[in-house]
């Protein structure tokens, strides 16, 4: 699975974090502005998606407002630079324009998020899910996932647990453990193998 801002998945499948974890209610950030970039205001931004194409493609998008709701702004144009991004937004003509946006994230609208593959999940979905284990048909109550952790490898879900005991427990994202994902029930189901949550303990 992958699991960036955008999206995650199991083994074999996908985790994506991608921009498009919410960073504010309706709008998903896809880029944080860095620094100015030239002096006619252009912008250089941290890639916060799993998807950067989509970057150069953007007409438009929202800039975080701390007084209020992101405002929309046009994007004249937008490369790609050194692993980040460069923006061209209208209106942001001067270096002093470009240097007042500096830490601001660049959102798009939630409706705007990449469609994925089957199998494939944003972490904001997998965030908040129950776990659930099968013990001889009846479900029982792991616990909350509060985190996802990306290793390169196959992704960490990171669970608050619902026994009371102190730590959390890490259940790897593969799709022999993680069974079925009900993203919209916010359930996780498990099959661990036998000596997987005592490992936690």
């Amino acid at each position: 699975m992958l699991a960036r801002q955008e999206a995650l998945g199991r083994s074999g499948d996908g985790v994506h974090e991608g921009a498009e974890r919410v960073a504010e209610t309706g709008f998903l950030a896809v880029a944080r502005v860095a620094r100015p970039q030239g002096r006619r205001g252009e912008v250089v931004a941290e890639i916060l998606t799993d998807f950067p194409e989509r970057l150069e493609k953007l007409a438009r998008a929202f800039l975080e407002n701390p007084a209020g709701r992101p405002r929309m702004v046009a994007i004249e144009k937008a490369w790609p630079h050194k692993g980040r991004v460069v923006f061209k937004f209208s209106g942001v003509d001067s270096i002093d324009a470009a240097n007042s946006l500096r830490g601001l994230h660049v959102f798009v609208r939630s409706e705007d998020r990449v469609a994925l593959p089957e199998h494939h999940y944003y972490v904001g979905e997998l965030e908040g899910c129950r776990v659930l284990r099968d013990l001889d048909g009846e479900l029982q109550e792991v616990g909350v996932v509060t985190a996802v952790e990306r290793t390169g490898g196959a992704d960490l879900l990171h669970v608050a647990r619902a026994d009371g005991k102190s730590g959390e427990l890490l259940i790897p994202f593969t799709q022999d453990i993680c069974t079925r994902i009900d993203s919209a029930a916010k359930t996780i189901q498990i099959d661990p193998p036998e000596d997987l949550l005592d490992l936690n303990d």
